[in-house]
């Protein structure tokens, strides 16, 4: 048996059990193997009361590791900000725990000021900014004034870091969306947590700005070693700056691992139509188009390849027009099949063409 403490592991013997018994805590046999990620939940389930009481999250397990981007994503109400909000501490889980460093996370139960000591979290509707401050106040003030040289080089630093640096003297209510939330990460980053957790943290921010911010927050991982978890709805955002995907849905994690993974060999048919918007299909389905297989079946839009083909029975039903790109609606009448038809001359609609699939995934 072994217990953590104070960073260093300790055999448990009659020499340090009154040291055991004071100031440390039991770790588990897997976590004495360095197995564990960062953070690490197990069987957390979270249930709301009321006259119907609601399961936001079910007895569900994950791991976060260290320096990584983790992303909760899932449709709103599949428990992702209440998963969040446990992993912080802000929220006591009805049963598990959540361990970070291989230490019991403290709820409110715990702790006066609720929230992890090594973690900040950026909510998604900023209210932890004075919106009549200024910017440069409302990240000044995290720091104490014991050192007021230090105090205001770190300020600057954060500023420039978080390239707003420009908006120091101006109120936080005279910003846009996207400043503010830059104000948010820089006020939460000057105390150097460990672990950043951000609630939906592109909702805010216009759809030009977004690729930028998303850059800013990478360059800070790397630069910092920091561990960031953010919880998104868009596929679009989580692909592109995630390490790791968690994918909810009705309070339990279907999928769990890599982007790349996920989005091309999901577990879960509800993640690939959330990734990929995928055509899911049953069985009968699946044989209108030539693909026998005893399993539901999910086709990502650009796999499929069309031609016009007049003794065919599917046809072009409608086109979307998505900006770089067209997305096609073919249908038999029976079956509609969304696609990214990579044509050499435009179709039009009602043009009969022949299907053929490039892969696909059983489930």
């Amino acid at each position: 048996m072994y217990f953590y403490c104070r960073n260093e592991f300790y055999f448990d013997s009659f020499i340090f059990m009154a040291q055991l018994q004071s100031t440390c805590q039991y770790i588990p046999t897997d976590i004495q193997k360095h197995n564990l990620p960062l953070i690490h939940g197990e069987n957390i389930s979270v249930i709301f009361e009321g006259k119907q009481n609601t399961t936001a999250v079910d007895h569900v397990n994950f791991g976060i590791h260290k320096n990584k981007i983790t992303a909760i994503i899932g449709e709103s109400g599949s428990g992702k900000s209440t998963l969040l909000k446990v992993i912080y501490g802000l929220l006591e889980p009805n049963t598990g725990e959540v361990r970070y460093n291989g230490w019991l996370v403290p709820t409110r139960k715990d702790k006066l000021i609720p929230g992890h000591d090594a973690m900040k979290l950026v909510s998604q509707g900023f209210e932890d900014l004075n919106l009549y401050a200024k910017v440069w106040d409302n990240i000044a003030s995290q720091l104490p004034n014991t050192n007021i040289a230090y105090k205001e080089s770190r300020t600057k630093e954060m500023l420039i870091r978080l390239k707003i640096d420009h908006l120091a003297q101006q109120r936080v209510a005279d910003l846009s969306g996207g400043e503010r939330q830059r104000v948010a990460i820089a006020r939460a980053l000057i105390n150097d947590p460990e672990v950043l957790l951000m609630d939906e943290p592109f909702n805010q921010v216009d759809a030009a700005f977004r690729d930028e911010l998303q850059q800013d927050i990478r360059n800070i991982v790397n630069e910092f070693g920091l561990t960031v978890i953010l919880v998104s709805h868009d596929p679009s955002e989580v692909l592109a700056m995630a390490d790791e995907l968690i994918v909810m849905r009705n309070g339990k994690i279907v999928d769990h691992g890599n982007p790349t993974e996920i989005y091309y060999s999901p577990k879960h048919p509800y993640s690939a139509i959330l990734l990929a918007k995928s055509n899911i299909l049953n069985t009968d389905e699946a044989n209108l188009i030539g693909i026998a297989s005893n399993n539901t079946v999910g086709i990502h839009q650009e796999w499929i390849n069309v031609e016009p083909n007049t003794q065919s029975k599917f046809y072009v039903k409608d086109i979307k027009f998505r900006g770089f790109y067209k997305e096609y609606v073919l249908s038999n009448d029976s079956i509609n099949l969304h696609a990214i038809v990579k044509s050499k001359e435009p179709l039009a609609k009602k043009t009969y063409v022949a299907i053929q699939i490039e892969r696909y995934i059983t489930f």
